[in-house]
Formats: C-alpha cells, sequence, structure tokens
C-alpha cells in the first residue's frame, strides 16, 4: 500500500560527506571530485531505475552533466565543514508504474525547487522491487542571474551615525559611506578596548587595538536561505510531496491516499512504525531477526490493541445509560484489562532483572578480554617496531643494544600475561576460542537491544494503564445511580470468568505461552489496589452479614406484633 516517507538530510563536510560522493552514489555512476581528488565508483551498484538532472533557466548549460554540476558545488563551498547539498529521500507509491512515479517526480522538483532556483539531481531505485524509492540531491545556494552563486551570509559592518547604529554589508557601505556612516573599530583607551569611529578615535589621539571592524556575528544571512533552511519551508514541501502522490493515485483510479501530518496532529493514538529498510528486509529474508522488523511488529502488536480498548470505549459511551449487567460486565472489563498491561510490566519488569544481572557478570569480563586483546596488539607493534631498531644498530652500540632488549623481554612478558589473562577470562565464560568470545559478544548486544525493547514497551503499557484507570473512574461514576451492594454482586458474579479470559490473552502474548502463576497473582493485586479495590469482596460479604442480620430481626419484629396486638 501507499505509505508516506520524506526523508530530508544535509551532506555536510562536517561529518565526512561530499556532494560529489553523494551524487555518485544514488545515480550508480562514477564520478571524480577535483575538490579532494577522490574518485567515487558506484558501477556496481544496482537498483537505479531511473535518473535526471533538473536546472533553472539561469544556470550554465553545462551543469547537466552531474560531475560538473557538483563540482562547481563543491568549488562554491571552502571551509571543512561546509554545508553541500540537501538530499530528500522519499517513498514511492507500489501501486504505480515507472511512468508515474516520472510524472510524480518531475512535476513535484520543477514546482518546489527548479522554480525556486535550485539545481536538483534525481534518482530512482527499486532494488526488490518491494521498496521503491527516490533520492533527490539539491543546491543550497540561490543563484544569481548571470549562473553564479549567490553567498549565502555576507559580512555586516555595524556602522554609526550621529548616535545611531545600523547593519550595512560590503556593497552597501560604500553608499552608506558618502551619506555620513562610519565603521566602528577597537581602539585602547587606557588598558581596555573600546569600539568608537576613526573620526571619534583621532579627535582623542587614541591608537587602533586591531584592524578589524565591529560587525554581527553571523553576518546577514541570504534571505533566499533562510527561507529554504527553515522550518516552515520543510512543512511545506512534505506537504507539498503528499498532494503531488495523492494527485497521481487519484488519476490512476487508486483509493489509497497518503498524509504528511504526524499521527498526534491527525489525532491518531497508535503509534507509527520506523522505517525498516531494505537491509532489515534481507536480513528477515535470510531467516535472521532484524531489530528494526521486530519493533515494527511489537508497535503493530501494541496498536492492535489500542484499537480493541477503542473500539471497546467507543461501545461502552454509545449509551449514555447502562444496564447494570452492562455497566458490571464494562468495569470487570477494563479491570482485566488492567490485569493484562501490569502483567506485561511485572513480566518486564522480571526479565529485565535477568538481563541486567547477565550484563553486570558478563560485559564487564567481555570488555576485560577486548581491552586486553587491544593492549596485546599494541604491544606486539611496539615489540616489532623495537626488534626492526635492534637489528639496525652497529654491534658496537652495547647499552643501547642492552636496553631494546631490556624493553624488548618486558614487553613479551606483558604479551605473555595478557594472553594468560585472556584464556582465563574464556575459560571462566566457559568458551575455548575467538569464535566463542564473538558469540559472547553477540550474546552482550542483544541483550542490550533486549532492555531497549523492555524500556519503550514499560512506557506503553504505563500509557495504557493509566487510561484504562481514567476509563474506570468514568464508570464509577455512571454507577452512582445504582445500588452498591447490587452492582458488586454482579461484578463478582462475572469476576472468575474474566480473570481466566485475561489469563488466556496474557498466554496469547507471552512466547511459549507459559504464564508466570507469582506475576498473574500479584497483576490481581496490584490492580485491586491501583483500583482501590483490593478488599471490594471482603466489604461485600460483611454488608451481606449485616443485611442477613437486619433482615432475620425484621422477621423476629413482624411474629412479636400479632402477640402484641392480641393483648
Amino acid at each position: 500500500m501507499a505509505i508516506y516517507h520524506l526523508e530530508a538530510k544535509v551532506i555536510t563536510r562536517g561529518i565526512g560527506r561530499t556532494a560529489c560522493g553523494a551524487a555518485a552514489y544514488m545515480s550508480c555512476s562514477k564520478l571524480y571530485n577535483d575538490y579532494d581528488g577522490i574518485q567515487h565508483d558506484y558501477t556496481h551498484k544496482h537498483g537505479l531505475v531511473w535518473e535526471r538532472v533538473f536546472l533553472p533557466t539561469v544556470a550554465p548549460a553545462e551543469w547537466n552533466d552531474r560531475e560538473s554540476l557538483w563540482n562547481a558545488v563543491e568549488a562554491a563551498e571552502k571551509t571543512k565543514d561546509s554545508q553541500l547539498a540537501r538530499e530528500f529521500i522519499v517513498a514511492l507509491p507500489r501501486e504505480l508504474d515507472k511512468a508515474a512515479w516520472k510524472t510524480i517526480l518531475t512535476e513535484y522538483i520543477q514546482e518546489n525547487f527548479v522554480a525556486d532556483g535550485m539545481c536538483a539531481d534525481v534518482s530512482v531505485h527499486n532494488t526488490d522491487g518491494e521498496n521503491p524509492h527516490a533520492h533527490i540531491l539539491l543546491t543550497m545556494r540561490p543563484l544569481n542571474e548571470n549562473g553564479t552563486w549567490q553567498h549565502k551570509a555576507e559580512k555586516e559592518y555595524l556602522c554609526v551615525r550621529d548616535g545611531e547604529e545600523r547593519g550595512f554589508t560590503a556593497s552597501e557601505f560604500k553608499s552608506a559611506q558618502m551619506e555620513g556612516w562610519e565603521k566602528q573599530y577597537p581602539y585602547y583607551v587606557g588598558k581596555k578596548k573600546k569600539y568608537m569611529t576613526p573620526s571619534e578615535a583621532e579627535s582623542k589621539g587614541l591608537s587602533r587595538a586591531s584592524k578589524y571592524a565591529k560587525s554581527t556575528k553571523y553576518g546577514r544571512k541570504n534571505a533566499i536561505t533562510a527561507r529554504w533552511n527553515s522550518e516552515e519551508q520543510l512543512i511545506a514541501w512534505r506537504a507539498a510531496w503528499a498532494d503531488a502522490v495523492n494527485r497521481a493515485l487519484e488519476r490512476s483510479g487508486v483509493e489509497a491516499r497518503i498524509d504528511h501530518r504526524s499521527h498526534a496532529e491527525r489525532g491518531i493514538d497508535e503509534k507509527p512504525t520506523i522505517h525498516e529498510g531494505a537491509s532489515a528486509r534481507k536480513m528477515e529474508k535470510a531467516g535472521f531477526v532484524s531489530d528494526r522488523c521486530e519493533l515494527n511488529r511489537q508497535i503493530r502488536e501494541d496498536n492492535k490493541l489500542i484499537r480493541e480498548l477503542k473500539a471497546l470505549i467507543a461501545k461502552l459511551m454509545q449509551a449514555v445509560k447502562m444496564t447494570l449487567a452492562e455497566l458490571a460486565h464494562a468495569m470487570e472489563q477494563v479491570r482485566q484489562d488492567i490485569i493484562v498491561f501490569t502483567y506485561g510490566v511485572l513480566h518486564n519488569r522480571e526479565y529485565r532483572a535477568k538481563d541486567l544481572t547477565y550484563l553486570g557478570t558478563i560485559a564487564p569480563k567481555y570488555n576485560e578480554y577486548a581491552d586486553a586483546g587491544k593492549a596485546i596488539s599494541e604491544k606486539v607493534k611496539e615489540r616489532k617496531s623495537l626488534k626492526a631498531e635492534l637489528a639496525a644498530l652497529s654491534p658496537l652500540e652495547l647499552r643501547k643494544r642492552r636496553d631494546l632488549r631490556r624493553q624488548i623481554d618486558a614487553l613479551t612478558e606483558d604479551i605473555t600475561a595478557l594472553r594468560a589473562n585472556r584464556t582465563t577470562i574464556m575459560e571462566e565464560l566457559g568458551q575455548e576460542d575467538d569464535k566463542g568470545m564473538n558469540e559472547v559478544k553477540a550474546d552482550v548486544e542483544a541483550t542490550r537491544a533486549r532492555l531497549d525493547k523492555y524500556y519503550t514497551s514499560d512506557t506503553d503499557l504505563v500509557a495504557n494503564i493509566n487510561k484504562s484507570k481514567a476509563r474506570f473512574k468514568e464508570l464509577k461514576k455512571q454507577a452512582e445511580e445504582f445500588e452498591r451492594g447490587e452492582l458488586t454482586d454482579a461484578r463478582l458474579a462475572l469476576r472468575p470468568q474474566m480473570e481466566i479470559a485475561a489469563h488466556d490473552r496474557i498466554a496469547w502474548n507471552i512466547k511459549g505461552g507459559k504464564v508466570s502463576f507469582w506475576n498473574y497473582t500479584h497483576s490481581i493485586t496490584d490492580t485491586d489496589e491501583l483500583l482501590d479495590e483490593a478488599d471490594m469482596a471482603e466489604r461485600r460479604r460483611v454488608e451481606r452479614q449485616r443485611e442477613d442480620r437486619e433482615r432475620r430481626k425484621g422477621l423476629q419484629q413482624r411474629k412479636r406484633w400479632p402477640r402484641e396486638q392480641g393483648r
């Protein structure tokens, strides 16, 4: 089905990426980067469906060549942390064909980017036929009418005239100077520095402390660049992509639609799934478990439970007034839900404690093993260097040769001790070789991943408990119009079958279906304490005894009454 996915990134040198490298990867081609002299070759990569470069009318014609375009971008940026390009990765609807994808992308890029002065480079990938998507690479500098790059920001000098301070760029300052505006420079006033104009400083006979004029910290940003980098613009681009896809789906007669808004903005309580990616799906097909796919399965199960709860709540809210039987069933159903959620919390706590104990025991030993391995590598390398130095020495340099041998012997002892330590750790962990220790490493990483899942699951379970508690409070208000004893009797009559149903739900959710008696019992007592009903059954038993006493007392009085009348 059609899904909405738009991922926005910035290609920056600060994290080691280049525009030429990104363009070569997405177009499955070979590009040479003039800036760093690196040849990026991705011609071996498969899955390219379509690629094209889009240019505004003012851009040089030679930029239709991808290598020329992105080398021009690289040449325009001078710093080691420059932002080079903006990249969008968008999911394409599987309901449509290649021709429709081209139409969607062409319309979207022309209307939103090229018409606004950007150069765009697009490539469509569909390696396995299950994940069609497009990479859109965009330039970040606006273009002048002559096809040259504009500044992202210009230096802005803070000038003064008649006590008023105003900022001017270098190009604006010439005309501003004619109007009497002056730059400010730092001058020595005693031991301190103070900004003032040259004319003022000259009248006081002060000497300049620096040749640099006072300016704003980040200069004056290019208005077009600032707009492109704004959050509002990104939201507009996201909405435009949803509109473009939905128009294409409508033209093709497909009922499905996508929405760029978050679940919260759309009023949806369900958790959104995460992007799995081709690598995760490939792992699953190969028979392995991907953390991303596993997390999505858990999210889908949680969403299913949320939908069931919402359906139940909607059903309960359909009638403004419930019968006593309906209200009793609704209250016991909410209690059942809380028992299931509470068991989930206790279950997570139990297994989290086991995993934490495991990590506390095994992880330090494995870390010690890994650190010893690193130390051995470093010392072996150092010993090799010393041996090479010893071999190069003249036989006459006796003292230096003796010192080197002493260092080599010390290193050999250290290496032997470290290897013995690694062997001891392997024995303690029940392993015989490095392969076994790699399995230990994998177990430690898998345990840490499970702990993350437990924490995520706990957050969701607690949220569901709070929602159910709020619902129970609403039902309690409706219960005020009924006689308390009758409602309690109706609820207690339903309780055994409701608790059996809770047990069955728990068994269905647990791998292997084995329910812990301890956790199940405590989930019931914890639920009753949460709902402030821990002694409900006992209270009802006492009430019944009192009612029975009053009934017997009333019968005795009625028996005495005729005799008293006859006297």
